[in-house]
């Protein structure tokens, strides 16, 4: 097998690049490899924290959200030509437009190797639970087209759970043979170490984008109606307002902290709130295997999640957590009160949460199957 020694990843979001492909440019880079780091939205600090990482941060323009056809074309000739004169051996894409564009732009450039992470089926793919619009559908199938055409020009397509890579392959949008299953990105567990949890008042927290697909309106009405019974409960959301169609708006989460259902503390570090937190709560429609459930197992708190592609990868039912039913607001008030009424769950599956974690989401065991598929 040839051994690439240079390498770009591709992004929508410079941020993302330093929280969830940080300690894969690290280890690339120990591996003596030499990272291009590219993303559209690079600010002076980001730029930096990615030379501190050891890559070179390299600017280019996408747009995060929406499909034009045109400027989205025009934006893969230009990335295709960057790619070009950078000529890595590899390159990695991952979130929807740098799967699909960044894809096409490597194959354009002539990179020998190209591979695409889908880190979620994400708003197209994830059912709201009404009626699909037209632009909905239109949305939809324009997508599964560009999927189908980029991902037939990559070598290895990873996905983080089973249901994801079944969905691509049974729909036909990628060659069964270059699917593979990750299992989740990993979280550095030394760095997410396990703090002790809080119990008095019990508090749940939900650290998520501000998507209604995350399952934030159902967090709040559970919030609602366990505080009616159990008044000192605190119940914590932590994300920002999003772009994405599918976000919440100011006044709709004002609200909810006006009516002292939830605090709301904004876009925030996650590790400081996780630490006054007893039990992590994801009632996401669909995941790819979330990183917020990854850290919080990681510092040892019992999780409630949903029992849906993704994130019932993070629980095993009754031992760190429990699994409700998506959209199911009376089973999650009703897992919520099991914590609230028995505490002595919030340690013990807390315990449990750290071993799955240790077991299962070391990120330098995952960086190593990533290198392998990689060729470095």
């Amino acid at each position: 097998m040839v051994k690439n020694r240079s390498c770009t990843i591709v992004s929508s979001q410079a941020f993302s690049m330093v929280n969830f492909r940080g300690t894969l440019i690290r280890d690339l880079v120990n591996a003596g490899v030499r990272v291009y780091a590219l993303a559209p939205d690079y600010d002076d600090e980001m730029r930096q924290r990615i030379l501190t990482l050891g890559a070179s941060p390299v600017d280019f323009y996408m747009t995060r959200t929406g499909m034009n056809p045109v400027h989205d074309g025009l934006d893969m000739l230009r990335l295709s030509a960057l790619l070009r004169r950078l000529r890595p051996d590899v390159t990695l894409g991952y979130f929807i437009k740098p799967v699909i564009f960044g894809t096409l732009a490597a194959w354009l450039a002539g990179i020998p190797r190209r591979v695409a992470m889908i880190e979620g089926l994400g708003y197209v793919f994830t059912s709201s639970g009404g009626k699909q619009t037209w632009r909905r559908k239109l949305l939809r199938t324009l997508v599964s087209l560009l999927y189908r055409f980029s991902l037939a020009r990559a070598q290895k397509v990873i996905f983080l759970n089973k249901d994801d890579l079944a969905e691509f392959v049974d729909a036909n949008l990628v060659d069964k043979a270059k699917a593979v299953n990750l299992g989740g990105i990993g979280v550095d567990l030394i760095d997410w170490t396990v703090a002790s949890p809080i119990t008095q008042p019990v508090t749940f927290l939900l650290a998520a984008r501000l998507l209604r697909e995350k399952g934030i309106a159902e967090y709040a009405a559970a919030a609602r109606q366990v505080k009616i019974l159990h008044p000192k409960v605190r119940f914590i959301l932590l994300g920002g307002l999003d772009p994405n169609p599918g976000s919440f708006n100011q006044k709709e989460i004002n609200g909810w902290v006006e009516e002292g259902v939830l605090e709301w503390p904004g876009h925030v570090a996650v590790k400081p709130w996780l630490a006054q937190a007893s039990v992590f709560v994801l009632p996401s429609y669909r995941e790819g295997v979330p990183r917020s459930t990854q850290e919080a197992m990681a510092m040892g708190r019992a999780v409630i999640t949903t029992d849906a592609p993704g994130c019932r990868e993070t629980v095993d039912e009754g031992i760190n957590g429990f699994l409700v039913p998506v959209r199911d607001v009376p089973a999650l008030i009703q897992a919520m009160l099991r914590f609230v009424e028995d505490p002595s769950l919030i340690a013990a599956m807390g315990q449990e949460s750290r071993r799955l974690a240790e077991a299962r989401f070391d990120v330098h065991a995952i960086n190593a199957r990533l290198l392998k598929i990689l060729e470095i």
